[in-house]
């Protein structure tokens, strides 16, 4: 599956990509990914946003949105508290390497934009509320609020919408997938609650029914934004993005992988390049603090490491076809 170039190129990446690469492609006894995990706080990306918390512990003055956020400039920005601690977490930061008491530096300073709610109680967006639950898992805090929340606003079709304040009724994909990958970092982290571990299953099945990527009413593909691949992900949805949560909620709960994801797999394999890496389809507009990945156009390790490792989830879980 992973040719040794591909993987030699993988491996020569910052430490908060290079020690996922040989934890899950290289197969790299622990100890030596955890070796490469503790450089993370120390060295490229991971130390540099490290450097970039204010003393109070937010990033940027602000929690979901920089204090000095204009309206007129293009995109979201990505560099306030909330985007930065989702970023940190996923490349496996240890909360001791934040400043001291890093939750309660935000429970006491941070306030989210909308209605000034406090940062530990969540907001009403879906998305913001599925980061800051992983979020608060991993530091520590008591996020217990915002894990009730989503059991009591699931829509009826079994995901969640980000605008249901505004009269939605329906859920939307982009909105289930950011609450469902902070509702699985919330259990893998807490083991959860049942009814949260419920609400969960239900809205997998929203997106498996709909196969990733199609409507349910008419079996038409949403394009371009659910096959187009770029990283970071963002709060963007994409048939990777969701493949690599099915997988990370199969090897948690230690179950094949569901069939109906077959059609999504098949697309993110069909999108590799001939020099046997994944590209850059895009940049999601806004201001960083630096760039993590490839410009649009050029290969992608972000992807390229995302895309194997869906892939050689799927094709060793599943026979191949002719063997008994």
């Amino acid at each position: 599956m992973v040719e040794n170039r591909v993987l030699e190129w993988l491996l020569d990446s910052d430490p908060s990509l290079r020690w996922r690469v040989e934890r899950d492609l290289a197969h790299a006894p622990e100890e030596v990914w955890r070796a490469t995990r503790a450089r993370v706080p120390h060295e490229g990306f991971g130390a540099a946003l490290l450097g970039r918390q204010d003393p109070d512990g937010r990033w940027a003055g602000g929690a979901f949105f920089p204090a000095d956020v204009s309206p007129d400039e293009p995109g979201q920005p990505w560099t306030a508290t909330t985007w930065s601690l989702k970023a940190l977490r996923e490349w496996g930061v240890e909360p001791d390497a934040l400043r001291p008491d890093t939750a309660g530096l935000l429970e006491r300073n941070a306030r989210w934009e909308y209605d000034d709610l406090p940062y530990w109680g969540g907001e009403v967006d879906a998305c913001i509320n599925g980061y800051t639950l992983a979020n608060g898992a991993w530091l520590g805090a008591d996020v217990s609020p915002i894990a009730d929340w989503f059991v009591e606003h699931r829509l009826a079709d079994g995901g969640w919408n980000c605008d249901w304040v505004e009269g939605a009724t329906r859920s939307s994909f982009h909105s289930t997938l950011n609450s469902l990958e902070g509702v699985l970092d919330h259990e893998v982290r807490t083991g959860g609650t049942e009814a949260l571990r419920g609400a969960r299953h239900a809205a997998q099945e929203y997106l498996l029914e709909r196969r990733l990527f199609r409507r349910l009413s008419t079996g038409e593909p949403h394009t371009p934004w659910a096959t187009h691949l770029a990283y970071p992900f963002r709060w963007h949805y994409s048939v990777l993005r969701a493949a690599d949560h099915f997988r990370a909620a199969s090897l948690h709960e230690g179950i094949a992988p569901d069939p109906r994801l077959a059609e999504a797999v098949e697309l993110i394999r069909a999108a590799r390049d001939a020099d046997g890496t994944w590209h850059q389809r895009l940049r999601y507009e806004g201001r960083v603090w630096f760039e993590v990945d490839a410009p649009p156009g050029e290969p992608s390790r972000g992807l390229t490491f995302h895309a194997l490792r869906v892939l050689e989830w799927w094709d060793s879980a599943r026979p191949t076809p002719g063997t008994p």
